[in-house]
């Protein structure tokens, strides 16, 4: 029994060691290539339901980018409760780059975002759209020409980076922590040449790709997940090209409790299950060599005393991470995470537990 247990903690070593060398290690030595080509023009989307106050803050930073090109400021009213629509006026009389449509009540025909996201993009004056949510807003004036960019060199689908803002406190560290995992992977991936998925937070295709899927129709229950679904079905490795580039990010506010980050979370992950069967295998993989790693290492601990062999091996996986990590969080603006890497990796099983079940549930019927 001992001797499978060290076989175990060796192969789920070797297992991470392959993913970090030829996946992750991409983002890590990734350098961004500003294009020579004229830009073209782009219609900055963004859907929104009940978002006055975000829409008020973020919308001037995005009216107000330095692209060379023409380009408009496309909301998607959904259904809006609040003073959406008043806000949208005010700014629009401001901001000539703004423009704007609201969903009547007797219109609905999708749930979620899939409707007002499918007026969006119909909508569009221009066929290649950059999209963002209402809480986010861009790292920098050149967020658009960053993302469009690669709309230049005959790209028809972008992932970008969407991070959150940095406050105080553990559960601000995580969420930070989680969502660089979660961009180191989809980046990496895409890198390699098996884009799996990208978030609506920083996002662009073009108006041909959006169509030439009906990934709505096959998934007309699912209340998220909407780009991870499109990228999913239609992004490949001609086809797709990654925005690593910190001018390119666009930023969020974070959830402010617990209960309210693990549900979305946990409705993030219930979209997992309609990956492609090759997509969902690699990401499991990782996740169950994750649990056997640690598993594993407190079962040598405990019963084992060959420490050379237990220290050699997690020291070199520690390394190995380590490294990748640090250059790969520098490149998506999550530096001052490094140190808490080794610790997060550690708790990472427990976050599998927490948020898996998911996969189980029934769709959830609210929109975001």
């Amino acid at each position: 029994m001992l001797e499978i247990t060290v076989w175990v903690f060796v192969v789920a070593t070797a297992v991470h060691a392959l993913y970090y060398l030829f996946f992750y290690a991409r983002v890590a030595v990734h350098k961004s290539k500003l294009t020579t080509k004229p830009l073209p023009p782009v219609t900055v989307l963004i859907c929104a339901r009940d978002e006055a106050h975000n829409l008020r803050q973020n919308l001037p930073q995005i009216c107000t980018q330095d692209y060379p090109n023409d380009y408009e400021v496309l909301v998607v009213n959904d259904l809006s409760e609040d003073d959406t629509m008043e806000t949208l006026f005010d700014l629009g009389r401001k901001y000539e780059k703004l423009d704007y449509r609201t969903i009547p009540e007797n219109a609905k025909v999708l749930k979620g975002k899939k409707f007002a996201l499918t007026i969006g993009v119909k909508a569009a004056k221009y066929p290649n759209i950059v999209l963002t949510d209402a809480d986010c807003y861009p790292s920098s004036p050149l967020w658009l020409q960053r993302m469009a960019g690669c709309f230049a060199e005959d790209k028809q689908m972008v992932l970008g980076f969407g991070a959150y803002e940095k406050r105080d406190g553990l559960l601000n560290t995580l969420i930070r922590y989680e969502t660089f995992v979660s961009g180191l992977n989809y980046l990496s991936f895409a890198l390699a040449g098996t884009p799996y998925m990208g978030v609506g937070r920083n996002l662009a295709y073009t108006r041909s790709t959006f169509f030439s899927t009906n990934v709505f129709v096959k998934n007309p229950t699912l209340a998220s997940g909407d780009d991870d679904l499109l990228v999913n079905a239609v992004a490949n490795k001609r086809n797709t090209a990654v925005c690593i580039d910190k001018d390119g990010f666009t930023v969020s506010g974070p959830k402010l409790t617990w209960d309210e980050w693990l549900f979305q979370k946990r409705r993030h992950v219930t979209t997992a299950k309609h990956y492609k069967l090759g997509h969902r295998v690699l990401l499991f993989l990782y996740q169950f060599a994750h649990v056997l790693f640690y598993v594993s290492l407190l079962l040598l601990l405990l019963y084992s005393r060959d420490y050379a062999l237990i220290g050699g091996v997690f020291g070199a996986r520690l390394l190995l991470t380590s490294v990748v990590n640090y250059f790969a969080m520098k490149k998506l603006s999550s530096a001052d995470l490094w140190i808490w890497s080794p610790l997060f990796d550690l708790l990472f099983p427990f976050y599998y537990m927490a948020v898996l079940p998911a996969l189980f549930n029934k769709p959830a019927s609210n929109w975001r």
